[in-house]
């Protein structure tokens, strides 16, 4: 028998089938090769550099790395794999991505379950996210949920797990991920949470730590105890289905009682956080450096900071200042032999609060900036520390007479006719707005200008109490003027930048200084201001702990208390109150100058106390505190004072005895190297004596 041929209708569906068949065919290759030419291409294309690898340092006075830099202003203390905890390492893989070590970077079930629940929702609000997935997405991406940034995380997906190992990929997450409260990387959350390293930790503190990153904020033990229990014990039910603990150790270990160390306790891994913010914001404002290059260019910005004294200022603040309160502080120092800034805290707990208060230009510095309008009368011959007001209820008048000002004692306390150093040393309103009027608040304010105030001020006769808002770090730089010698030097902060390979960007300039006033006025000045520190001193309660001479000024307003000084060595603002401008309580406001003293001491303790230098244009006498006049062998009571040559009494005191026509003894002007070692022991001899 003969086969029959094909029908017509049966050839040709023969033939669609061959032809869809060889085009189906030929998309599968193309296909295959599309994907090898990407595969081959992403495998050959480098990864976008890793922050930490080419993110900038902030180095100390000595060169030691002091901190590192980015734009979310992430702090880490990477580890390596072997200094993880395993149980710590075996939560996280069971609660996040148990696949791990067995796909290629992508969980296609997952994705899947996870792709129908969204076209149900017509959203995006689901993802089944590997941990390589999280990682690419961490180091390089945002977190905005769009395709296109889907897209480009797996495609980073794929060449991370193609450059690198699984370990090595698992390492980089848990330096990476995100443990709330400002905690990057597992070392640093172990330690805030726990105070301890990530590798002693326990099957329950792992499970709780584990199941944070879900949700920062949600399953953070400090916001939300109960949804953070309730994850640890998830995660521990899923280690003990997978067979790596047993039942009753997922059951002793969800009835473990935590020690969490309290929230907002100091942490220990960020080293001068407001200090590195303030530099960064240097270099990026000033410097034309911008802010990508300082987080990825491998820079090397050397600081004047010194560690040693930013220890003791931390410390300080730490001792000085009660953590459960809201009360908030500042403390900065500066050197005012070159300006450059040792020590800054911005405020109590960086993790809580990260504005830096040292640089806040809306604080009323009170009595504290009375010393600038004193050297303003000083420098300009108008006063002398001699020079008698009546501290008694005034009322001023200015503008013409046609605006009044009634300033008040604090506590209604006056004392009737007082000379300038008593008036500093008690800090009388009265006789500091009659200071403003004889010198003029025009000229205070263009002399507080000059010495480093930059903010605005009102020049009205409340400007001798404070009433215009400054910085902590305008005042530290102001009083600097005054402790050395009249001789302003820039704040500085950064002394020099180098790129990757060495090449210097910058180098701050070497300055002789500016001087704002005669050397002799602001050593006289200083002289008035030790007084602040002996009985009757508004700072006498706090001289017992600075066994050095030292010179300053106290202030409080309101919603403000300040402690401002200096030594030779250092010049430094602290500052007391509350971020609302909230009134504070007068034990509250008393808590600066505690903080000043413990940390000028521990700062300098290696130190040997020096007094003041004495320059030239000085002379020391002797006077009869009651005339005011030169002290004679009959006079009672002498006290030794110190004036600007020339502006020194030339009358004896009659008021006792026959009188005389010598005083009982005077240190002339610093003209002979014989005088000038007699002016430096009666100042010796005056502060072993306080």
């Amino acid at each position: 028998m003969s086969r029959k041929s094909a029908s017509p209708p049966e050839r040709k569906r023969k033939s669609r089938l061959r032809r869809l068949f060889r085009l189906l065919a030929v998309m599968t290759v193309l296909l295959l090769l599309a994907a090898g030419g990407l595969l081959g291409y992403l495998y050959q294309k480098e990864l976008p550099p890793i922050a930490d690898d080419f993110r900038s340092r902030l180095l100390d006075a000595r060169g030691n790395v002091l901190a590192t830099f980015s734009s979310d202003g992430r702090s880490r203390d990477p580890v390596a794999l072997e200094e993880i905890s395993p149980l710590l390492i075996q939560a996280t893989l069971a609660v996040e991505d148990r696949k791990f070590y067995h796909h290629v970077g992508f969980d296609p079930k997952g994705m899947a379950r996870a792709l129908l629940v969204n076209l149900e929702q017509g959203s995006r609000s689901q993802g089944a996210s590997t941990l390589t997935q999280q990682l690419a997405r961490n180091l390089y991406l945002s977190h905005e949920k769009t395709w296109t940034r889907k897209v480009r995380e797996a495609f980073y997906t794929l060449q991370l797990e193609m450059k690198y190992s699984k370990d090595e990929i698992l390492n980089m997450y848990l330096n990476e991920i995100y443990y709330g409260h400002g905690a990057y990387g597992i070392e640093a959350a172990s330690r805030m949470y726990f105070g301890k390293a990530a590798a002693e930790l326990d099957l329950a503190e792992s499970a709780m730590l584990a199941g944070i990153p879900k949700g920062p904020t949600y399953y953070s033990p400090y916001n939300h105890m109960d949804n953070a229990k309730k994850r640890q014990q998830l995660i521990l039910n899923v280690m003990a289905e997978l067979g790596e603990i047993t039942p009753a150790e997922a059951e002793q270990s969800t009835q473990q009682q935590l020690a969490f160390k309290p929230q907002g306790e100091k942490d220990t891994i960020v080293s001068a956080p407001y200090f590195r913010d303030y530099v960064r914001s240097l270099v990026t404002s000033t410097l034309q450096i911008t802010g990508e290059e300082l987080d990825q260019g491998g820079l090397d910005v050397y600081s004047t900071l010194d560690p040693d004294m930013q220890q003791a200022a931390e410390a300080a603040v730490a001792q000085g200042m009660d953590p459960d309160q809201e009360l908030e502080t500042a403390l900065v120092s500066l050197d005012p032999r070159t300006g450059y800034i040792k020590a800054m805290v911005g405020g109590k707990n960086y993790r809580s609060n990260q504005f830096n208060h040292a640089l806040a230009t809306t604080r009323q510095p009170g009595s504290a900036f009375k010393p600038i309008m004193y050297l303003s009368a000083l420098s300009s011959g108008s006063m002398t520390s001699l020079s008698v007001f009546n501290s008694q209820p005034t009322l001023f008048h200015y503008d013409n007479n046609r605006q009044t000002y009634q300033p008040r004692n604090f506590g209604d306390k006056y004392l009737g006719e007082i000379n300038m150093r008593q008036a500093i040393a008690a800090s009388d309103n009265i006789y500091a707005v009659n200071t403003m009027m004889k010198v003029g608040a025009d000229k205070v304010a263009e002399l507080a200008a000059r010495m480093g105030i930059t903010s605005p001020l009102q020049r009205v006769p409340s400007l001798a109490l404070g009433t215009s808002p400054v910085s902590p770090l305008d005042m530290a730089a102001a009083f600097a003027v005054i402790g050395g010698g009249g001789v302003k030097l820039p704040a500085t902060a950064i002394l020099k930048i180098t790129d990757a390979t060495g090449s210097v960007l910058y180098e701050a300039p070497q300055t002789q200084g500016e001087k704002i006033v005669e050397p002799a006025a602001a050593y006289v000045l200083t002289t008035l201001m030790e007084g602040v520190f002996e009985t009757g001193g508004t700072g006498n309660r706090v001289a017992s702990i600075i066994k050095r001479p030292v010179a300053g000024k106290t202030g409080t307003t309101d919603t403000d208390g300040w402690m401002v000084g200096f030594t030779p060595e250092l010049a430094t603002a602290v500052w007391v109150g509350y971020d609302k401008g909230r009134d504070i309580e007068t034990a509250d406001g008393r808590r600066a100058a505690p903080i000043f003293a413990q940390f000028t001491e521990k700062a300098l303790e290696n130190v040997p106390p020096k007094i003041f230098p004495i320059p030239d244009g000085v002379v020391s006498v002797y006077i009869d505190p009651h005339s005011g006049k030169l002290a004679t062998p009959d006079c009672p009571e002498k006290k030794l004072e110190t004036f600007i040559s020339g502006t020194q009494p030339v009358e004896y005191c009659d008021q006792h005895g026959s009188g005389g026509d010598q005083p009982v003894e005077e240190a002339p002007d610093n003209s002979t190297p014989s005088e000038a070692e007699g002016s430096l022991w009666k100042s010796i001899k005056r502060w072993w004596m306080n």
